[in-house]
C-alpha cells in the first residue's frame, strides 16, 4: 500500500526513505507513451539544442544535446504522458525548466486537447512577465505545431525548438521525469487509486513533493525549488 498520512495523502518523502533503507527500487512498468504526432504541418522545426559535429578524418557525425543552462528561464521543455486507470485515462502536460528540473506549470486532464495546452501555457506565463530569449523545446506533437501555440510563444519573444521526429533522446530530460514519477508513485500501485480524481490528486501531490523536497546530487543535494531560490538570491 502507498504510505499515507492522516488526511489520506501519500507521504512520498517517507516512502522514498523507507525504500532506500530496504534497498527497494521502483517497479519498472511499461511507460504508456502518448503519441501526439499527427503529421507534419510544414512549419520549420529546428532543434535549437542540438549541435552537429562532423569528424572528417574519421568520417563520423555525432550530435551533442545542449541541455545545460546558467540560470532559470533560459530553456524549458514540455511533453505529454498518459496514465491508464480502470476508470479511464489521465494525461499530464507539464513544463520543466532545464536549469533546476523544476516543474513550473502543469495540467492534468482526461482529454489531451488544445485546451489542456492552453491552460498549461497560461499558468506558466502568469508566473513570469519577461521570457524574452527563452528556448521552449518539445517533440513534434500536433499541439506544438498549432499556429496559435506558435503565436503565443512569439508574442513573448520565446524561441521554439523541436526534437527530431521519432527521437525521444532529444527530449530526454522530460522523458526522465516521467519515468521517475511513474516508478515512484504509479507503477505497481495502479489498483490502489480509487478513481481518476484520486489518481489526479496523487499526481499533483507528487509534483509538489518533487519540486519542494526531492533532492538530487546534481543539484548539490537540494530540491528543485531550493536550488532555484538559491540561484535567484545570488543575482
Amino acid at each position: 500500500m502507498i504510505n499515507k498520512n492522516r488526511q489520506g495523502k501519500v507521504n512520498h518523502k517517507r516512502v522514498q526513505r523507507i525504500m532506500h533503507e530496504l534497498g527497494i527500487i521502483g517497479i519498472q512498468g511499461k511507460n504508456s507513451k502518448y503519441h501526439s504526432y499527427k503529421g507534419d504541418n510544414g512549419i520549420e522545426k529546428s532543434n535549437l539544442l542540438l549541435e552537429k559535429v562532423v569528424d572528417e578524418e574519421k568520417h563520423r557525425t555525432t550530435f551533442i544535446r545542449h541541455f545545460e543552462t546558467t540560470g532559470p528561464n533560459q530553456k524549458w521543455t514540455t511533453d505529454v504522458s498518459e496514465f491508464k486507470h480502470k476508470d479511464g485515462k489521465l494525461y499530464l502536460s507539464p513544463i520543466m525548466d532545464m536549469y533546476d528540473g523544476s516543474i513550473i506549470a502543469f495540467d492534468i486532464s482526461e482529454h489531451p486537447d488544445f485546451n489542456q495546452t492552453k491552460r498549461m501555457i497560461d499558468s506558466a506565463f502568469k508566473q513570469y512577465d519577461n521570457l524574452e530569449g527563452l528556448i521552449f523545446h518539445s517533440d513534434q506533437g500536433w499541439q506544438y505545431q498549432m499556429k496559435q501555440y506558435n503565436m503565443w510563444l512569439k508574442a513573448k519573444g520565446i524561441q521554439q525548438s523541436f526534437s527530431r521526429k521519432g527521437n525521444c533522446m532529444d527530449n530526454s530530460l522530460m522523458e526522465n521525469f516521467f519515468g521517475i514519477l511513474k516508478n515512484e508513485m504509479f507503477y505497481g500501485h495502479e489498483s490502489e487509486f480509487e478513481s481518476l480524481n484520486d489518481l489526479k490528486e496523487n499526481i499533483e501531490d507528487y509534483i509538489k513533493w518533487y519540486n519542494e523536497e526531492r533532492i538530487n546530487v546534481k543539484r548539490n543535494g537540494l530540491s528543485p525549488l531550493e536550488y532555484r531560490q538559491q540561484s535567484v538570491s545570488q543575482l
